[in-house]
């Protein structure tokens, strides 16, 4: 990939770039400056085929003029809206087709504007729905390692990913966190769910008699970890946490910011692996990245521990200037209508075992230790030698991009996560991208 031509040191230097090497990423920038469809375009013309959707969201492609056209119009129509104690039409519309795609009982939506907004949402709605239950001594929150849930500091401190821990070391929640589900050991090269490790939801019952259910507020777990490796669950391992949380009175709260919207074949993953929680956390897919939005999707009884009292009282503290925005729900009611129009859902099961076959056909290379599949998510761990541990994943990264093909680098792991309107010809040229870049690493 060529080197930008008409961006000068300066015009670099204001952009601070999370979750990024800055002063590498500034000595060869990649600067997008178009997108349709499944590709990227640079600043020197160069086209890159998403093999991310963008960041985990761009699930039905980029360009999408039905989106676009939606957000305009919205904006013509009605630039914003207050949503304390006013509100717009598009808001409760949305929220009522939230509800019809979720599973059955879950019937009220909190909108936000970003997951990591929609987990500290579900985290306070979870303390709140305690202490209106008369139960205000449960408090504590359990996690899981390598879990993401977010970058404030709620999400923060029950997410189980160490580096976005370690730098901050005031977490402010009372946490405790269940070990990770992978096991390269016994479930190396899965297809699909893994056969081993459906044990590892005992390790709840531990934290609980070390804790005490009553000091329990709820169970964080995202169906299928991604940043943090993409990592899907043991066969009956989701059904055995639900098991032990409706045994001791504790909240399940499914992060689906990920795994929502066809991202694993379902609207939810929920309803793909048939475990049903309390509380649903919902972003990206939700407006295909096109406009920042989340949201909160609970059970009926939760809402109902909260509608005591007098009917002018506010019953939860809480809420964001964005929520609900009329641009952000016109985005997402134009996303849904794809999905709907164009049977993503239903391409993303269609597509899955094709996917999986393309990735597993880079098991016999020597730097591959595993493969990991689930739906249109992928995973794939190299072997590092001492001097690179860490940095495997993003040479991969830049390798792959000088051959116009973006992937996701995190540590000595390549991520993969395409968005559902990808043909089977681009399944192949990721794979086979992949294949050339991994052999070449030295």
């Amino acid at each position: 990939m060529k080197k930008p031509t008409d961006f000068v040191s300066s015009d670099l230097s204001y952009y601070w770039l999370p979750f990024t090497p800055n002063r590498l990423y500034k000595s060869a920038p990649i600067l997008l400056s178009s997108a349709e469809g499944m590709f990227y375009q640079t600043e020197n013309g160069d086209k890159l085929l998403d093999g991310t959707a963008g960041l985990w969201c761009c699930n039905v492609g980029h360009g999408r003029r039905q989106i676009a056209e939606a957000v305009k119009n919205s904006l013509l129509r009605l630039d914003y809206a207050s949503s304390f104690s006013v509100s717009h039409p598009q808001a409760f519309e949305l929220s009522e087709r939230l509800c019809d795609l979720a599973p059955d009982g879950f019937n009220r939506v909190f909108f936000t504007n970003s997951g990591s907004e929609a987990v500290d949402t579900a985290l306070k709605i979870a303390l709140a729905y305690h202490q209106a239950r008369g139960e205000e001594q449960r408090t504590l929150f359990i996690g899981r390692e390598k879990g993401y849930h977010g970058v404030n500091f709620g999400g923060t401190s029950v997410g189980g990913i160490d580096n976005n821990r370690k730098q901050f070391n005031n977490n402010l929640l009372d946490v405790d966190h269940l070990p990770h589900t992978l096991d390269i050991e016994r479930n190396a090269f899965s297809r699909g769910l893994p056969e081993y490790g459906k044990e590892c939801a005992e390790s709840l019952l531990e934290i609980i008699n070390l804790h005490d259910a009553s000091s329990i507020a709820g169970v964080i777990v995202e169906p299928v970890i991604g940043a943090g490796g993409v990592i899907p669950p043991p066969k009956g391992y989701l059904k055995r946490l639900r098991e032990i949380c409706d045994q001791h009175g504790i909240l399940l709260i499914f992060d689906e910011v990920i795994t929502a919207f066809g991202r694993v074949g379902k609207a939810f993953a929920a309803e793909r692996f048939n475990v049903t929680p309390d509380i649903i956390t919902i972003a990206k897919g939700l407006t295909s990245g096109t406009i920042p939005m989340g949201a909160v999707i609970l059970k009926q009884e939760i809402y109902d521990a909260f509608m005591e009292g007098p009917e002018d009282k506010i019953e939860l503290f809480h809420g964001y200037t964005y929520s609900g925005h009329p641009s952000a729900c016109a985005a997402a009611l134009a996303t849904l209508d794809i999905y709907e129009d164009e049977k993503l859902f239903q391409r993303t099961i269609e597509l899955s075992p094709i996917w999986e076959d393309a990735l597993h056909s880079l098991k016999e290379l020597t730097r591959v230790i595993d493969i990991r599949n689930y739906g249109l998510l992928g995973g794939i761990d190299l072997r590092a030698d001492t001097d690179t541990l860490g940095q495997i994943g993003y040479k991969v990264f830049r390798a792959c991009l000088d051959k116009g093909v973006l992937v996701r680098g995190a540590g000595d792991s390549i991520l993969l996560s395409p968005p559902l309107i990808i043909e089977e010809g681009q399944i192949d040229q990721i794979a086979t991208t992949l294949k050339t870049v991994i052999k070449e690493l030295n």
